[in-house]
């Protein structure tokens, strides 16, 4: 019905082939109408769901079509006709159709399922986003529709499908409007007396007329997310109205005609205006049961009189301004919402109460009288309590206890001991003992983590024999009591969670007690060695973390482990590898930051084997066979081998990172990072953080995409917050399709040189949305840089969307989608989900130690402060990422986790420059000129002479697409190993960039390509080698040269200072003299070789001149430079990005590496060679003249 009604309002051709619900087809002989005035003609008929179409046979495809609605019509048989059939529409202006068959068979079959059809009665019809501004007009032929469903469109009044002809569905009954921005209510809906249920929420409405009162049947309407501010006393006499919704409207009180309303027992009024509550109000309201005011702006509640309320049952109030509450006379209440809010003291009447959620508060007293016999659950967590209340120590049949991030320094007796208690939190309080079972108790869930516990109860585990979960990580616990003093365990625990304890190798005997224990974390603790005995023991082990302790092996009887799945165990000093590839279910093992040399493995790896980490062991080499054993495993992480370092690209030393993703017990990973240390040339960082929630989509596409944009926009703009915000947008708009209905956070963070004093300094500057943070630690103390754009977090992006009427479900969710208000994507939740970021900056100082980049799971379960404190005193960012994150699994996150961490080095300490004569910065900038007395000794054209430039294992897709170079140079003074004879730039640090003198550029680069195809996929003719073109195995290394021809620049150049020491003729032999020039906006530093036959060069035929334009790569030619004539060859192949574009890695087998031993024979034949070509020394009149210079990217 729904495809067929498309094509009939839209009035355009489809393809046949695109139909759904097709019954039958064929070409037949058709003629229009009954009467004799149109001829048969050969036509493609189609039924199709409940409408008959013909179109041409030639132009079915493109054609007009002609449809048919059967629902309610006619299909007779043609007596002047054999095998014919008359298909007829119902309705005042019905259509026939005659189509003659040519057998017996087919017409049977076509009437058969015709019949069919037009005997069908429709009652629900939904036609909700379809951008519709009128219904289809046969559907007021039909009779039965008693619901329709028109959510989301652009419905109109005066149409001929329009609003006010809807009266004509006699039968409806249900009607959707929500979402259709009519701004005033249709009154000739009111015309409608059949209606029960009506939804208009979200179209504007500012009031409602008084005719709504003669929908005397109506028993639900729903009028969310409009402006309404009162309610028609008319609406009173809908006495059969049961359900009645003003959610986030403008209401500043209780309208007055629920009193009349007798058949309602709910008041919906979250989001609204209420700022006072008058509880006689409520009083006169007896119906009433349920009340939900909750994101309003309740500051006081007003009682007119000592009479109780004995109606009122239930009572939500999260998200207000309360300080002090007092329901004592809501003598029936049984259930109380009154989360984030103000409260200091909250007092309850207890007779019938049966659960209390009243968290993040700053209560300090909660008084409940008399005892609550009939309290199940209550939650106090986040507040400011001392002590655990009397009253709840009394209630006899509570079973969840919740009093975590308070300030408790003991737990009752009575609690712990209670006949009825299931689950007790008593997490990050300041607890230092509990108190001795002597009894049996039900206790199943205990959390005790984040305490200053140095013990555990003796007979915790004998008494709690139904003890399931037990989490006591972040204490100071040093031992472990016995599970039981028999032969035979009774113990229930499944899940044990001691991570950041003081536990030794003499705990390990006691696990044993446990033998259905199923996860255990030991992470971080002082263990040395795991007793293969007692690891045999437990079968029933499923996950297993040792992290961060000071094991040298894995037991060999980790084998008998048949259902362990996962193993954790980084930054230890392990060496063997552990036997765990003989397990059939194992899925996922950790080994990284250890001391493993080699991996004996067995002939097949078990299938399910998705993720293997083995970074951080430098001492590990994998053979060829490992590698190819290992090629099935998804996800496999191992240290790639350091490519030849050109002189050109250092990597900083000023920042390094380490990054750790975990997929918890979700099947698939949500959460994305993008590190770039050398980021502009090699003058800043870029890190990133993306977290897709329940999609893993979106993550990826920003992490390939967001560092592209930003590029573009630093060099379109020096000012922090145009360029992150417009990073931001584009990387939003980039999106595309993926965009529409899935949403991510993201976290960007980019340093850079300080633009008050690029020479000397850094700017970090931080932009985001979403859930995703970053923090600095500065000092030792963390420093927030980020803003956590959530509902439950930030009031102002909370009231910002109850603003613009959006629709916020229970559990604080746009739409019920999201509880960000600020995220790449999900644009049709515009515009309450907004691209804009926050965005910060900061300069960097000598104190700032590190920077924290998480996602929101890693903050929910751990503070700014412990995190720093966590990893600051670790030496390798990747042991300290990978810290992070095991810590907030043992601390009970179950979600995906990500975590960065960047080791900050700001300062002259940091500065790897190579002093070689060259002048550093000092009050007065940089020097004009150096010289170089010892210029470096040629190796090979690839490593070491500037030629070709070659991907680093730590570059991004990012800094590939806007990597290779666009032009080629015609002439080369060097060719293969004569590049050798150049001297190598200077290198040097970020914080110390050389800026690039205005005169000449030489700029090598490389492009990668497949080496047996050109750029547009042909294959290539090329059968003898190139100039300039060194092949590498799988790669072709094509040199490319950017140099300008003699300009005005060149003449005025200046001349070396009189005291400036002469070079020596070896060094002018080679070029040593170098001129410094700023080159670009980016600060990125270009050190220029000089030679001496500046006159020689001459302008290439195939040249092209740019005048300040942006080239393809991203770069951008400076407007000093705007008289120079840049050659550019156009031979020089096009680098294909995208957002899966990835770079091509070096083999270490391509590499030309001189052997030790044959260093020397290899210099002197690169001396000869020199010698042999042999040029005329110039004059001294020659040396003070400036040479010609080339411009070397570092």
């Amino acid at each position: 019905m729904c495809s067929c009604d498309k094509i009939f309002i839209s009035e355009k051709p489809c393809q046949m082939d695109h139909l759904d619900r097709i019954l039958l087809s064929g070409i037949y002989n058709v003629r229009k109408g009954k009467t004799q005035l149109h001829k048969w003609a050969e036509r493609l008929v189609v039924l199709c769901g409940t409408c008959l179409i013909v179109s041409s046979v030639k132009d079915c495809q493109t054609g007009k079509m002609h449809i048919l609605p059967l629902v309610g019509g006619k299909v007779e048989e043609v007596k002047r006709r054999q095998y014919s059939l008359a298909f007829s529409s119902a309705g005042a202006q019905a259509q026939t159709y005659l189509v003659s068959f040519e057998t017996l068979a087919e017409y049977q079959r076509w009437q058969r399922q015709a019949s069919k059809v037009v005997s069908q009665r429709i009652s629900t019809v939904d036609l909700s986003c379809h951008s519709l501004e009128e219904v289809p007009e046969h559907l007021f032929y039909s009779q039965d529709i008693t619901y329709l469903n028109l959510r989301h469109n652009f419905m109109q009044l005066e149409r001929p499908g329009g609003l006010d002809t809807f009266y004509k569905f006699s039968q409806l009954k249900g009607l959707n409007l929500s979402h259709n921005k009519l701004g005033s209510f249709p009154v000739l809906l009111c015309e409608i007396p059949t209606l029960t249920e009506l939804n208009l929420s979200c179209n504007g409405f500012q009031d409602l007329p008084s005719q709504i009162g003669s929908l005397l049947n109506l028993q639900t309407l729903c009028l969310d997310g409009n402006f309404l501010t009162t309610l028609p006393e008319e609406l009173g006499n809908l006495q059969q109205l049961s359900s009645l919704g003003i959610s986030f409207n403008n209401f500043s009180q209780i309208p007055e005609v629920y009193e009349k309303l007798t058949m309602l027992d709910k008041v919906f009024m979250a989001g609204n205006r209420v700022e006072v509550l008058n509880l006689g109000v409520l009083n006169r309201m007896s119906h009433i049961k349920h009340v939900d005011l909750r994101m309003n702006r309740l500051k006081t509640m007003i009682i007119e009189n000592l009479e109780g309320n004995k109606y009122i049952t239930h009572m939500d109030l999260r998200d207000n301004q309360l300080t002090d509450l007092d329901l004592s006379s809501f003598c029936n209440l049984e259930q109380l919402h009154c989360e984030r809010n103000q409260l200091r003291e909250l007092t309850l009447s207890g007779f019938s109460l049966r659960t209390l959620y009243a968290n993040s508060n700053r209560l300090t007293t909660v008084n409940v009288y008399p005892v609550p016999s009939l309290l199940t659950s209550l939650e106090l967590s986040r507040n400011l309590l001392e002590c655990v209340p009397d009253w709840a120590c009394e209630a006899k049949k509570i079973e969840i206890l919740d009093v975590s991030y308070n300030l408790l320094t003991e737990v009752p007796m009575r609690i712990l001991s209670s006949l009825s208690l299931r689950k007790l939190m008593l997490g990050h309080n300041h607890v230092q003992s509990l108190p001795t079972l002597v009894e049996h108790i039900p206790l199943e869930v205990l959390d005790v983590q984040h305490n200053l516990l140095t013990r555990l109860p003796d007979t915790l585990f004998s008494k709690a024999l139904n003890l399931r979960y037990l989490n006591a990580s972040a204490n100071s616990l040093e031992s472990l009591p016995s599970a039981c003093a028999g032969e035979e365990s009774l113990s229930a625990l499944q899940l044990l969670y001691l991570t950041n304890n003081l536990l030794t190798d003499q705990c390990v005997p006691v696990l044993v007690g446990h033998p259905h224990l199923r996860i255990l974390h030991l992470a971080n603790n002082q263990l040395q060695t795991f007793p293969a005995s007692k690891l045999n023991k437990l079968e029933q082990l499923e996950e297993l973390n040792l992290s961060g302790n000071k094991l040298k092996t894995i037991p060999t009887t980790i084998a008998n482990c048949k259902r362990l799945h996962t193993l954790v165990a980084h930054s230890n000093h392990i060496s063997i590898f552990p036997e765990i590839l003989q397990l059939p279910q194992i899925q996922f093992v950790d080994l990284s930051c250890n001391d493993l040399t080699e991996i004996l493995i067995p002939e097949a790896l078990p299938a399910t084997l998705q993720d293997l980490d083995l970074t951080g062991n430098t001492n590990l080499v994998l053979e060829h066979k490992t590698l190819d054993t290992f090629s099935h495993i998804t996800t496999l992480k191992i240290d790639q081998k350091p490519l030849p370092t050109t002189d050109s690209t250092v990597t900083s030393t000023f920042w390094s990172h380490g990054l750790a993703e975990m997929a918890g017990q979700r099947n698939k990973l949500c959460v994305s990072a993008l590190a770039v240390d050398n980021f502009a040339e090699g003058v800043g960082a870029v890190y990133g953080m993306f977290d897709g929630d329940r999609n893993e989509e979106l993550p990826r596409l920003l992490q390939c995409t967001m560092a592209d944009v930003l590029l573009e926009e630093v060099q379109q703009s020096t000012n922090d917050t145009v360029f992150m915000a417009n990073t931001f947008l584009v990387s939003h708009r980039k999106l595309g399709m993926a965009g529409q209905k899935l949403g991510s956070s993201a976290l960007l963070c980019y340093i850079r040189p300080d633009t008050a004093d690029p020479m000397n300094s850094f700017s970090l500057t931080v932009a985001n949305v979403g859930t995703c943070q970053a923090v600095l630690c500065r000092g030792g103390r963390p420093v927030p840089l980020s803003k956590v754009f959530s509902l439950e977090q930030d009031p102002e992006e909370a009231q910002r969307v109850k603003d613009q009427k959006a629709i916020i479900t229970e559990d604080n969710k746009v739409n019920g989608v999201t509880c960000c208000t600020r995220l790449l994507g999900c644009t049709y939740l515009y515009p309450w989900i907004l691209p804009k970021p926050h965005i910060s900056s900061t300069p960097l100082t000598i104190q700032d130690e590190l920077l924290i980049l998480g996602n929101k799971a890693l903050w929910e379960h751990l503070s700014y402060t412990e995190a720093v404190n966590a990893v600051r005193h670790v030496q390798d960012p990747l042991a300290a990422a990978k810290k992070l994150c095991t810590l907030a699994q043992s601390y009970g996150c179950q979600d995906n986790v990500g975590a960065m961490v960047v080791y900050l080095n700001i300062g002259e300490e940091g500065c790897t420059c190579e002093m070689n004569g060259l002048t550093l910065p000092g009050p007065m900038g940089f020097a004009s000129t150096a010289i170089i007395k010892d210029p470096p000794k040629p190796t090979t054209p690839s490593s070491s002479s500037g030629i070709a430039s070659e991907f680093s294992s730590e570059m991004s897709t990012s800094e590939v697409s806007s990597e290779v170079g666009s032009t080629a140079s015609d002439e080369h003074n060097t060719v293969g190993l004569d590049a050798g004879l150049l001297p190598r730039p200077e290198r040097r640090c970020s914080l110390h960039p050389a800026p690039t003198s205005g005169v000449f550029q030489r700029q090598p680069s490389c492009a990668t390509f497949s080496s047996n195809q050109s750029d547009n996929g042909l294959d290539s003719d090329d059968d003898q080698p190139v100039e300039g073109v060194m092949t590498n195995g799988s790669k072709v290394e094509v040199e490319v040269d950017i140099h300008c021809c003699r300009g005005r620049d060149l003449e005025n150049s200046p001349t070396l200072p009189e005291n400036s020491p002469a070079p020596c003729p070896e060094d002018r032999a080679r070029g040593s003299l170098f001129g410094i020039r700023r080159q670009n906006s980016v600060n990125s530093g270009i050190l220029l070789p000089v030679s001496k036959d500046r006159t020689e060069l001459q302008k290439s035929p195939s040249t092209s001149c740019l005048y300040g334009k942006k080239l393809s790569n991203g770069s951008i030619v400076p407007l000093e430079d705007s008289l120079n004539l840049i050659e550019v060859a156009t031979e020089a192949p096009k680098k294909k990005t995208g957002y899966f574009a990835a770079p091509t890695q070096l083999e270490p087998e391509d590499q030309f590496v001189i052997p030790h031993d044959l260093e020397e024979e290899v210099k002197e034949q690169m001396k000869h060679h020199q010698e042999s070509r042999h040029e005329p020394e110039p004059s001294e009149e020659d040396r003070t003249e400036l040479p010609e210079e080339f411009d070397t990217a570092l």
